[in-house]
């Protein structure tokens, strides 16, 4: 099916944009209630205006083709030319108030303690078993994408922040903080000859407190160090020291919206909808996810839960706590990475961008890769006093199948990443039609 570009009528507030070419508009959208309903159509001029230019024009006359539409639309950028940003349909989510709902506390020091406050009250998480003195020069790709100072990946096992951006290798100055289940010997204790580098373990269990529980923070929440009584922004030269004090701010949007949904399929629309049914486009599913894969840190995930966020991926499990299994969603660009060539040849990743291919890819962007999404779930929230609460708080990822949404599929690939992947992990997920990423309800 072909995709054509639609002007954004922005003056009577209506919005129009990619979507497929075999179907236009009933009703403009004026911004309350749901989607209008589509109705079907062949191709109209102003729908095939572009491909027509580049079919009948001569080869110098293209640019000139080029530069008359990028003149209409001065504020797009082409995916292709690497630009990354808001797209006009994400341009509230990004500027989005925010509150702040906790803090985390590190003492960056053997034995050091890991504190966190909720609703004002601050209670000890952790201890650290061994504390960093360097950073990572060369994060991992999509580091770089974070703000400086600020939480660069949350996941059930692993916390990486970024400091700055190394201009050289363009890739983030990163350092990191890891459950006990990453700690070197486990059995046994660190000692002096264990020379710090850029990583902060602590005997945090993985999947819970800040890996993965209440206390799990948020892509682009800021990390602050204490000099004096004051606390202050990392500096764009800052390698923690020993007995360095780091504060995470926990920040997330003043108003969660209810779901984000993704039809699974090419060209699939992406909508985001609120709690007072208020549902619009916001991007498209450029190549859909059909297959499932193992992906490090699975371990410690259950069944329809978001694995890990950072500002190029949500991982989303597919198995239980213990095995492996789960697939991945990602943003154009970072697809077309010279380290993610194998997300155009296998069938693990979902695809995906704006809904105007003219517009920035989705990099380090809210609500997919920034601000709104964490890993937020503990076995152990229905032991606790305030359960319903926490309850409340979780994200859950569900499919939809036959026209009815349902749980998560059981896929498995077990614990082992010597295994090969079985045959039917390539199309385990093929009769998916959308998924759907569920917010808290508190």
């Amino acid at each position: 099916m072909n995709y054509s570009i639609f002007p954004r009528d922005c003056k009577a507030g209506r919005w129009q944009g990619w979507i497929p070419s075999a179907f236009a508009i009933s009703r403009p959208v004026t911004g309350r209630g749901t989607l209008p309903r589509l109705r079907r159509r062949g191709p109209s001029e102003t729908q095939c205006a572009r491909a027509r230019w580049r079919r009948m024009l001569p080869a110098a006359a293209i640019g000139l083709a080029l530069a008359v539409v990028m003149f209409a639309r001065p504020s797009a950028h082409a995916v292709v030319s690497g630009e990354r940003g808001p797209s006009p349909e994400v341009a509230a989510e990004n500027v989005a108030e925010l509150r702040d709902i906790g803090q985390i506390r590190i003492e960056n020091a053997p034995g050091g303690t890991i504190t966190v406050a909720e609703n004002g009250a601050w209670r000890q998480a952790g201890t650290v078993l061994r504390n960093a003195e360097k950073v990572n020069p060369r994060g991992f790709t999509a580091s770089k994408w974070a703000p400086p100072g600020t939480v660069a990946a949350t996941a059930v096992n692993a916390l990486h922040i970024t400091v700055a951006l190394n201009t050289v290798d363009d890739r983030g100055v990163i350092f990191s903080l890891v459950p006990r289940e990453f700690a070197p010997g486990l059995d046994q204790p660190f000692t002096e000859a264990d020379l710090p580098g850029a990583t902060i373990y602590t005997d945090i269990p993985a999947g819970v407190g800040i890996f993965g529980g209440d206390c799990t923070p948020f892509i682009g929440n800021p990390v602050l160090v204490e000099r004096g009584t004051e606390l202050v922004p990392l500096p764009a030269d800052y390698a923690p020291a020993r007995g360095d004090v780091l504060v995470i701010s926990i920040r997330r949007p003043a108003h969660y919206p209810s779901q984000i949904v993704f039809d699974n399929r090419f060209g699939g629309l992406i909508y985001l909808e609120y709690p007072n049914g208020f549902r619009k486009p916001v991007g498209q599913v450029l190549r859909p996810v059909i297959g499932v894969g193992r992906f490090p840190g699975g371990l410690y995930a259950g069944i329809g839960r978001i694995r890990a966020n950072h500002p190029g991926v949500i991982d989303v499990s597919t198995s239980l706590v213990g095995e492996v299994g789960g697939f991945q969603i990602i943003p154009a660009e970072h697809a077309m990475s010279p380290e993610t060539k194998y997300v155009r040849r296998l069938t693990q990743w979902m695809v995906v961008g704006p809904l105007c291919a003219l517009d920035a890819s989705w990099e380090g962007v809210a609500p997919l890769f920034l601000r709104y999404l964490r890993p937020k779930y503990d076995a152990a929230d229905l032991y606790a006093e305030d359960w319903q609460e926490r309850l409340l708080g979780r994200f859950l990822v569900e499919v939809q199948v036959d026209g009815e949404w349902r749980a998560m599929p059981y896929l498995s690939l077990g614990d082992n990443p010597n295994v090969p992947l079985p045959d039917w992990a390539m199309t385990a997920l093929e009769n998916v039609e959308a998924f759907r990423i569920l917010f808290p309800l508190n």
